[in-house]
């Protein structure tokens, strides 16, 4: 089964995807995270791989993955406590980060590791298509390991197109080219960005990512897109105490 029949397979629209950083808040709390958003309701995950450098994400993002760092977490130990992921969580799940720790793990070794535990798929935002296309395609579609690649209110539409070719999961449609944490407002120019890439009717689903935070614009969001991806809210959550008995809440209240 491919990545794309089984993120879509039972529900057809709004779904809801939550991205945290692995190793934040604590050096072993990845799974258990995974395993409560889940039960409470996650359609699938993004799972942040942390870096030093950050580029595209915004400050509460890029505390948590410092954090995460000085905890000590890196890809070895992450792939490590990946091994626990398919006897706990079922839903789709992919990795989020950034090239050169994955250039310095090996790309077959990553592409290799993700296949042995069971993730679907990895957002690298700093992977030139051109480079994924030229160096790397083979291996990523050899351990069944699908790229997802962004779509700015910039790209052109002859990149979509491409980008949709070389796809085969969904496209992260980014709701614009802040960082991370910016609040999602959907004015005009946005309404016709995303109705845009609505209206292409490309082969692969579109989910839209930055700015999405509470049920108001996940349902924005998700007029024109298969899903929504929410990141800066949900980690923000994660700094709180008991804050595993605090995702289902979460999640309800994002999808009411």
């Amino acid at each position: 089964m491919t990545v794309n029949e089984n993120l879509f397979k039972d529900k057809q629209d709004r779904l809801l995807s939550i991205y945290y950083t692995a190793g934040y808040p604590t050096l072993d709390s990845t799974i258990n995270i995974a395993e409560e958003l889940e039960k409470s309701g996650a359609d699938f995950l993004e799972i942040g791989f942390p870096y030093s450098d950050p580029v595209a994400d915004g400050p509460v993002i890029q505390n948590s993955s410092e954090i995460a760092l000085k905890n000590g977490m890196n890809l070895t130990l992450l792939f490590e406590q990946l091994k626990e992921l398919r006897s706990r969580v079922t839903i789709p799940v992919f990795l989020m980060g950034y090239c050169n720790p994955v250039l310095q793990y090996g790309v077959e070794n990553f592409c290799k590791s993700c296949a042995e535990v069971g993730v679907n798929g990895v957002i690298i935002p700093d992977l030139p298509m051109y480079e994924y296309e030229d160096l790397y395609q083979e291996t990523f579609l050899q351990y069944g390991i699908s790229n997802i690649f962004l779509v700015t209110p910039q790209t052109s539409t002859d990149r979509i197109h491409k980008i949709d070719k070389l796809s085969n999961s969904f496209i992260y449609l980014l709701s614009s080219n802040a960082t991370t944490g910016k609040n999602l407002e959907v004015g005009e120019s946005s309404t016709a960005y995303f109705q845009r890439l609505k209206d292409m009717n490309l082969n692969n689903p579109l989910v839209i990512g930055f700015g999405i935070s509470n049920s108001k614009t996940f349902r924005q969001a998700t007029d024109y897109a298969k899903g929504a991806i929410i990141g800066t809210a949900f980690v923000k959550l994660l700094a709180e105490e008991d804050y595993l008995s605090k995702i289902k809440s979460f999640i309800a209240d994002i999808k009411s």
